[in-house]
């Protein structure tokens, strides 16, 4: 609740020493400065005959401001009048950062921290250019993200795009949203060759984009990676220094053929999907939801924590199938949670059973999943590993919602299926057995309900090599009742 502007300066105090009691996490913000957590051991409020000052203090600062007033209060921050320098008025905030509408003030006031960081950077960089915009605010219509600073540098009739990711922001994202601020600028500077686009990362995390970066068509621009410390020291990286991966194949184990009893039942039931991994383990699903796993004769079970399982659980094992089965069907409730959950892991058990109606040159044996495996955590896409009746490799990846990352990631994975066949590890481990593979670079399939292809798909992909083949397949948008292909389009070719 806001409050009338406070001058009483033992209300001030009350005030400021009521906030923090009972602020959740609370923090000090100044406008163009750091944000300065507090705890009680570093900070001091402190009253002087006609003064009130609070100091706070970390590592590196030691901050100290003369109150005057306060002209806002809620529960998730106070808005302070302070005294600076030479009598000189400012703002100053207190925030509660476990409050939605603190923290959400504190990011705000970070990514302007940062966006000055990134200011000084270009202008040592490129002395002899003229930053013509800097900005990190959002722009939807354009989807360019607040969390990543852009600029736009001018010399004569050239310019360069540039855009950086903070230490705190997601690396694998700065060059979808730096692609798509370089060919918004070309389509509005008209008069002006935008020549490249500069990339700005922290040191140590720059390996994801300089392998993305050599998958580029170096004819659409030119491309520079910089790295910054925490101390602002900035080094140039060079792309073809990230050559090796960091990506390891697994030996392929068929399973067993026969499953024993009693699990042979179940695996038997409407709806169950028999799904082999590269293990040698076999998966129990229902339209991509595993609810149980095979290893041998041994069977685990569940859909949270996993239980080895005894012949006696075996009805209560069925009666889960049959209820993912009645959940996850095209004419369920679309508000059962179990129906709603994991589109992508639906949409790929289809992709399966249904290889063909994707791309009719396709064998429908075998195919794996996830194969290389990332470890760096959720994608939020899934992959498939296909091949073709004449030995070529193909690549899917399916995404059941919108995402202006989808290319990227897709080339992060094509990125390592190529790795693996180059060095002709596929076969070595027992992968496609009785197939021999072509040494041609793998195709890419990104397949997609046809309404949720981002709109900055084609975008992207317009900066992609020519030699890599990109096919897209948007999908009817009732696909869960099957796979209706509505469009084929290759590369950045856009609908009609």
């Amino acid at each position: 609740m806001k409050t009338a502007v406070i001058r009483d300066l033992a209300q001030i105090r009350a005030q400021i020493e009521e906030f923090l009691k009972s602020a959740r996490e609370p923090a000090l913000l100044e406008p163009g400065e750091e944000l300065l957590p507090l705890t009680a051991e570093n900070y001091a409020l402190e009253m002087r005959g006609s003064r009130l000052t609070l100091q706070a203090w970390d590592r590196t600062r030691n901050w100290s401001r003369r109150l005057t007033a306060i002209t806002e209060a809620t529960n998730a921050r106070l808005a302070m009048t302070v005294e600076r320098f030479a009598r000189r008025e400012g703002q100053m905030f207190l925030l509660d950062l476990g409050r939605r509408s603190g923290a959400e003030l504190g990011k705000r006031t970070g990514r302007l921290v940062f966006r000055e960081r990134f200011r000084l950077f270009l202008r040592r960089q490129f002395p002899e250019w003229t930053l013509a915009e800097v900005s990190a605010e959002a722009d939807l219509a354009h989807s360019l993200s607040p969390a990543f600073p852009r600029a736009y540098l001018k010399h004569g009739q050239h310019g360069w795009a540039a855009i950086a990711c903070p230490p705190e922001a997601d690396p694998a994202a700065v060059l979808s949203f730096g692609l798509i601020w370089l060919a918004y600028l070309r389509a509005r500077e008209h008069r002006v060759a935008l020549v490249g686009l500069a990339l700005y990362l922290p040191a140590g995390q720059e390996r994801a984009a300089a392998l993305r970066v050599l998958c580029l068509d170096p004819q659409s621009a030119r491309f520079e990676l910089f790295t910054y410390t925490s101390d602002d020291v900035l080094l140039r990286a060079e792309p073809h220094d990230y050559g090796n991966l960091d990506t390891h194949l697994e030996p392929c184990r068929r399973p067993e053929p026969n499953i024993a009893e009693p699990w042979q039942q179940i695996a038997a039931l409407p709806g169950v999907e028999r799904i082999p991994k590269h293990d040698g383990r076999t998966s129990l699903r229902v339209r991509g939801i595993e609810f149980a796993e095979l290893s041998g004769r041994d069977l685990l079970f569940g859909l949270g924590e996993r239980r080895p399982a005894r012949a006696h659980h075996a009805p209560e094992i069925a009666r889960l199938a049959e209820e993912l089965d009645r959940a996850r069907s095209a004419g369920a409730d679309t508000a059962h949670p179990l129906y709603r959950q994991y589109p992508e892991a639906w949409l790929e058990s289809l992709a399966r059973a249904q290889i063909e109606t994707l791309d009719a040159t396709l064998r429908r044996d075998p195919i794996y999943g996830q194969v290389p495996a990332f470890v760096a955590g959720e994608r939020g896409i899934l992959d498939l590993l296909a091949v073709d009746h004449t030995g070529r490799l193909t690549v899917v990846e399916l995404k059941a919602s919108a995402d202006p990352h989808l290319p990227l990631q897709a080339l992060d994975y094509w990125i390592r299926v190529k790795w693996h066949l180059d060095a002709r590890e596929f076969s070595a481990n027992g992968y496609f057995p009785g197939i021999e593979l072509r040494p041609d670079a793998p195709r890419l399939l990104l397949v997609s309900p046809s309404l949720e292809f981002h709109p900055t798909t084609e975008t992207i992909l317009s900066f992609f090599a020519p030699g890599i083949e990109v096919e897209r397949v948007g999908l009817a948008v009732e696909w869960r009742r099957g796979l209706h292909v509505m469009f084929r389009l290759n590369g950045a070719q856009r609908p009609q």
